[in-house]
């Protein structure tokens, strides 16, 4: 099912304002498409475009409030939200500050403080000038940090998030297995990305906004580069690596194909790299960490000296390519059910490198696949 129902919104309103009177907040101001859209189901890619600034007022009680450009009113209209107000945008002089500030100090005492997130991973999307303007037009009202707020609401997906993202899933996984119908060796590597994003919209994806990986002797030397129009040979390594998006909602996970036979070294690499995903799977339970899954990762891996440099091996995934946590040694966030990760290793290979992902979601009990799990031997082209 597309979209959710009303009570899916309402059940995430009211662990947020649970979480918000506990952290002393009056109101959440919420300016960037995912926070939006977690509370509204506003689901639109006019966000590419950065002229117009939007935001959502979530008071500690009551339903949201959109401030937005008029251009975006009918499709808000379609909502649950209804509350709308807006003004004509962009406006070089006042583009929506003073309505904010209006919305703000109506929906809140005169010593609120506001929440804004403010940690890791996340950014305020309007223009600096603007948030100074508005903290000086809401008196003593105190804009402050949502304490990790959205974080923690985010990180735990419902059973209706988790079923979207298994979607997403499972449209890539049809699309993987076509992939030996379009790559091979003499064929460019820049033709099979884009053969393969049309394989993915064919399979049922909205759209296809992260496509990476490599194709290189023996391996690729990054896995963010755009695709290169160099022709395959035998001895190469393919890898897809794709965040599509089904109902707003990203999978993010690669495969990897040899073209031709592939070298020792390469096989074994690849199998290490399936034993270390399968060693933080098996121990992503409720109670274990992040770091716990990069260590059972790494602890594999380092028996090749493998660090590739990537700076983590897996993080949350939902409606961003990436959220929080992320499989680092620092990162000491608790497993929870509900949470949908990445398992990311990779492995150093002479000059080169391999990564290989999966996606999982961590229930009551064992965890589970929501990527076709893969066996040790690297498939052949």
């Amino acid at each position: 099912m597309r979209g959710f129902d009303t009570a899916e919104f309402t059940a995430r309103l009211q662990r947020a304002q649970k979480m918000m009177a506990q952290a002393d907040l009056s109101a959440l101001l919420l300016t960037t498409e995912p926070e939006i859209r977690y509370f509204t189901g506003y689901l639109t890619r006019f966000w590419e475009s950065p002229t117009r600034p939007w935001f959502l007022v979530v008071p500690v009680s009551g339903k949201p409030i959109a401030v937005i450009p008029s251009i975006g009113a009918a499709l808000m209209g379609q909502t649950w939200i209804d509350d709308i107000r807006t003004w004509s945008s962009p406006d070089l002089l006042d583009d929506g500050v003073s309505l904010l500030a209006e919305t703000l100090i109506e929906v809140t005492p005169t010593d609120a403080t506001i929440g804004l997130p403010d940690g890791h991973e996340t950014h305020v999307r309007m223009p600096m000038a603007d948030l100074l303007r508005l903290q000086s037009l809401l008196g003593s009202r105190r804009v402050a940090g949502d304490a990790e707020l959205m974080r923690g609401l985010r990180m735990i997906k419902s059973t209706a998030e988790i079923a979207k993202i298994e979607t997403a899933c499972a449209i890539a996984a049809r699309a993987f297995q076509h992939v030996p119908e379009i790559a091979g060796s003499g064929i460019a590597v820049d033709e099979v990305f884009r053969k393969f994003q049309m394989l993915c919209l064919e399979e049922g994806a909205d759209w296809v906004p992260y496509l990476a990986g490599g194709a290189e002797q023996g391996g690729y030397t990054d896995v963010i580069s755009p695709a290169r129009d160099t022709a395959m040979e035998d001895g190469d390594v393919l890898m897809l690596d794709t965040g599509l998006v089904w109902d707003g909602y990203f999978c993010d996970y690669d495969r990897n194909w040899s073209i031709g036979p592939a070298s020792t070294s390469v096989r074994s690499a690849y199998a290490t790299l399936i034993e270390a995903s399968d060693a933080a799977f098996e121990i992503a339970k409720p109670g274990a960490t992040a770091s716990d899954l990069h260590h059972a990762m790494n602890s594999v891996l380092s028996r090749q000296n493998a660090d590739t440099g990537a700076g983590r091996l897996g993080h949350g995934l939902g409606m961003s390519l990436t959220e929080w946590p992320s499989l680092i040694p620092d990162d000491h966030t608790v497993l929870q059910p509900g949470m949908v990760l990445t398992l990311e290793p990779g492995i150093a290979v002479g000059d080169k490198i391999l990564v290989h992902e999966e996606n999982i979601v961590i229930t009551e009990d064992a965890p589970r696949f929501i990527t076709p799990r893969l066996g040790p031997e690297l498939p052949v082209i």
